[in-house]
């Protein structure tokens, strides 16, 4: 049996290693670490589609899956099919655990964080939060504006420099072109711990990148309702009574 850890970072097995040998503690690692990153990137994606960006077999990737659903990386669940749903079973999908995505990027404060928001909430409402969230945004809605400076006003472009921008501020931002528009996909968030209890953090993010890109936007997923990517779909025409503030969050997961 061909060694799957082994072929993955271009080394032979050597005469000494039995035909049946597991990959070593070390290689094991190694290719677990970049199934992370890979996930990280993508968010839910099928064993088939990992094995085959990581030039693994489908018994080695499994094996892997395997041993990271036992430590608690990932988990596993049916994959949500949008549209029309073709016979039989959905694929199974793998998506990091809160205690992998934290290792990929800590997030620090979340309890300090959350207590603080529900003293705000408490004292003085939704309006409050609302208000906290929109000025925690207002430094990194600046320095995207900055970024942006050449990006001209196509929404598609805009978006694209915007992915750069974010990635940059450690979100792992990526933008793409599709049928309807385009995508921008954030592969990490950093305060998704505190957006899942207060969704006006994402709701105040959503109408920056709104304003960011020049038209309306909707999010169409995110990490802190246990989303794999938070996902913001570009329209190429928007509405014409929809202003540039207006932000819809659609689930279509559910």
């Amino acid at each position: 049996m061909k060694n799957g850890a082994a072929a993955l970072d271009g080394h032979r097995p050597t005469a000494g290693t039995a035909a049946g040998a597991s990959a070593s503690p070390a290689a094991d690692v190694s290719t677990r670490d970049r199934v992370t990153r890979l996930l990280l990137e993508r968010g839910a994606t099928t064993a088939a589609q990992l094995g085959t960006a990581l030039g693994l077999s489908p018994a080695a990737i499994r094996r892997h899956l395997d041993a990271m659903l036992a430590d608690g990386d990932v988990v596993a669940r049916e994959e949500a099919v949008r549209g029309h749903r073709r016979r039989g079973r959905p694929a199974k999908v793998f998506l990091l655990t809160d205690a992998a995505r934290g290792r990929c990027g800590a997030h620090h404060y979340d309890n300090m964080a959350t207590a603080a928001l529900r003293w705000i909430a408490r004292t003085g409402g939704s309006a409050a939060v609302e208000a906290f969230a929109a000025e925690q945004v207002a430094a990194l809605e600046s320095r995207c504006q900055a970024a942006l400076a050449d990006a001209g006003d196509d929404p598609l472009a805009r978006a694209a420099a915007l992915a750069a921008a974010l990635t940059a501020e450690g979100y792992a931002a990526s933008a793409t072109a599709i049928a309807t528009g385009g995508q921008l996909c954030q592969h990490h968030c950093p305060v998704a711990h505190v957006a899942a209890e207060f969704p006006q953090l994402c709701e105040a993010e959503t109408a920056v990148i709104s304003r960011l890109v020049g038209t309306h936007v909707q999010r169409l997923a995110t990490i802190a309702h246990g989303d794999g990517v938070c996902t913001t779909h570009i329209p190429t025409q928007p509405g014409r009574e929809q202003s540039e503030r207006t932000v819809t969050t659609v689930r279509t997961d559910r």
